[in-house]
């Protein structure tokens, strides 16, 4: 994989969850990391354990990523991993604007900028990957994380769009449409874990497995069967009420 796509990954969001888990998979596939998060003790953590070359850069992606093109500065960036996301809990009208905004920086804008930043490059070299992670929350509206959900829409959506413009270049997109995963951040805003919920690794291990070979992944066969019912055969207005009495235990923040 280091071959196809080159020497240095770049991986945000790398403080503990899938993000970590794509460090791990990664450094052991021989990539040196440059691993983002807001906290900088985790990352020098996380780091302390991988046996490759690692930048930890603490920086808020929804400020900006220039902390992250300065830290690839020349350096060739083979395989970026736009995993950063917020997700506020609680009914719309009842939340900070600030939180909201917040949201969209960093699950739509952040993304966006990643793939301005190292795309134009990676397909003037002929090879690359860019991997965006999305959710099944994003497949329909979603009550209680309406901004999450309209966020991750728009990450699966420009995923898919970027793999058919970039078909033939060399540099391969994917978007990764996950449902429920054993994370930190899952465990401390719902009560209960969701049936078929996939650990971080097993996440990572679907996603690059699927890279190259199409536009979009889900991952877990009992997540892709509930996409397909949910996106495919029933009413939407039925999968909505789903979706509805399903978030009900979220904790808000």
């Amino acid at each position: 994989m280091k071959q196809k796509y080159g020497p240095w990954a770049v991986v945000a969001g790398a403080s503990e969850g899938i993000g970590a888990a794509f460090a791990r998979a990664l450094a052991e596939r021989g990539f040196d990391l440059i691993l983002v998060a807001r906290r900088r003790q985790p990352l020098e953590d996380l780091a302390a354990t991988l046996k490759t070359t690692t930048i930890p850069v603490a920086a808020d992606l929804a400020d900006g990523i220039d902390p992250v093109k300065t830290a690839a500065e020349g350096k060739e960036i083979g395989l970026v991993v736009a995993n950063a996301a917020y997700s506020p809990i609680g009914s719309f009208v009842d939340q900070d604007p600030e939180k909201t905004t917040r949201a969209l920086d960093l699950n739509c804008r952040a993304p966006l900028l990643l793939a301005h930043a190292f795309l134009p490059a990676m397909v003037q070299r002929g090879r690359g990957g860019f991997i965006l992670m999305s959710s099944l929350a994003g497949m329909q509206g979603s009550p209680r994380i309406a901004t999450y959900a309209g966020t991750k829409a728009f990450g699966a959506v420009f995923a898919e769009s970027l793999w058919a413009e970039l078909r033939g270049t060399g540099v391969d997109v994917l978007g990764c449409v996950a449902g429920a995963v054993a994370t930190p951040g899952l465990a401390a805003t719902k009560a209960r874990r969701a049936p078929g919920t996939r650990t971080p690794e097993q996440v990572v291990a679907s996603a690059l497995r699927a890279l190259g070979r199409g536009p979009r992944v889900v991952p877990g066969p009992l997540m892709r069967v509930s996409s397909t019912v949910m996106s495919r055969l029933l009413p939407r207005r039925t999968a909505i009420a789903l979706i509805d009495r399903a978030s009900r235990d979220l904790a808000g923040n």
